[in-house]
């Protein structure tokens, strides 16, 4: 499991559906905070529709 909040932009990449996007998911943590949800990466340009059945591969853990 990947976790979006602690994931570099290439470990995001090897996930398949997101693939060419890790750089902007990890821009889009930086100005805008950590994911709460799976649901905020149809945020990030790119990715609106994209992220339909990420939920085995990804994850949003808790902040500690």
């Amino acid at each position: 499991m990947i976790d979006l909040n602690t994931a570099t932009a290439e470990e995001l990449d090897r996930v398949p559906a997101l693939k060419g996007h890790g750089f902007e998911i990890v821009r889009y943590r930086e100005e805008r905070g950590r994911f709460t949800i799976l649901r905020q990466l149809d945020e990030v340009p790119g990715l609106s529709g994209k992220t339909d059945g990420l939920a085995d591969q990804i994850t949003v853990a808790a902040s500690s």
